[in-house]
């Protein structure tokens, strides 16, 4: 959408000089204002209430609390129907991936007795149920998968045979979490390397998807896309543990991201679906 001088008028940064329409990622319309002297960096959603980035914030708030570099929400509200967040900008450059490793250790360090994050939230396919649970498999299953399956049902994206060995791969998870116990760990929720980035030479997490989960929900989606290095989990491994059956469960979170991007985007993610499920 663009902005207009009208539109920009009525946000409490006042003499904007400078709009720019930046990448932001698929959900939001993101925007660089900048004053005579300072610049922030502005997401916005048309046809949303006052209240659709309150879960960034809280997110936000929850990992500038777990002593994490992130950005800091300044201004949240709504101009004729149309949400906006605007927050801190910062100039990228590079930085270390072992800091960044460090920096995801040190989040999943801050813990919560309980599973969740007591709040909802709501993309283009399905509601994230985010109300407190006392166990991780329950959380998982009821709060995550089952809605995700019945939207990729609804669309036309599931069948019998991705059916069959979804409910395998359930009953394996189901069975081990009767045995194992998890911590509720701060997790980012969505971190892909596209969420992170480097400024002053460290690194900060951006875009949260937050709950406190099972810290290994994140570093499953660390493995989808790429980009993370060696050096990153050497580093949180230093800081973090994890035992060496680790890569034999994350497919189980895998599937979750993956499942996500098939009922977003299409049919393209089904093979790799598919590839996740044949596991099980």
């Amino acid at each position: 959408m663009m902005m207009t001088k009208e539109w920009l008028s009525q946000l409490p940064v006042k003499n904007i000089k400078y709009c720019k329409t930046i990448h932001g990622g698929d959900t939001n319309k993101a925007y660089q204002i900048k004053t005579a002297t300072k610049a922030y960096f502005m997401k916005v959603q048309p046809n949303s209430s006052v209240a659709y980035f309150d879960h960034e914030v809280s997110g936000l708030k929850e990992i500038a609390k777990a002593g994490v570099n992130t950005l800091t929400p300044l201004f949240q509200g709504q101009i004729n129907g149309t949400a906006y967040l605007i927050l801190n900008w910062l100039e990228t450059d590079v930085g270390s991936q072992a800091d960044l490793g460090r920096q995801v250790a040190k989040l999943h360090h801050f813990h919560s007795a309980k599973f969740g994050f007591g709040d909802q939230t709501q993309n283009r396919v399905m509601i994230k149920n985010n109300q407190w649970n006392q166990s991780w498999a329950e959380f998982y299953i009821r709060q995550r998968l089952e809605p995700e399956v019945a939207s990729a049902r609804k669309l036309g994206y599931w069948n019998d045979e991705r059916e069959e060995h979804y409910r395998r791969m359930v009953a394996q998870f189901t069975a081990y979490y009767d045995c194992h116990k998890v911590t509720p760990s701060l997790c980012h929720g969505d971190l892909w390397f596209g969420n992170v980035l480097f400024a002053r030479g460290m690194p900060y997490l951006i875009d949260p998807d937050v709950i406190y989960g099972d810290r290994e929900f994140d570093l499953a989606m660390t493995t989808v896309f790429g980009g993370f290095s060696n050096q990153f989990y050497r580093a949180y491994y230093e800081e973090y543990l994890f035992d060496g059956e680790l890569a034999q469960r994350l497919n189980w979170y895998r599937f979750y991201y993956l499942c996500m991007h098939l009922c977003l985007f299409g049919e393209s993610y089904g093979r790799a679906v598919d590839e996740i499920l044949s596991h099980f």
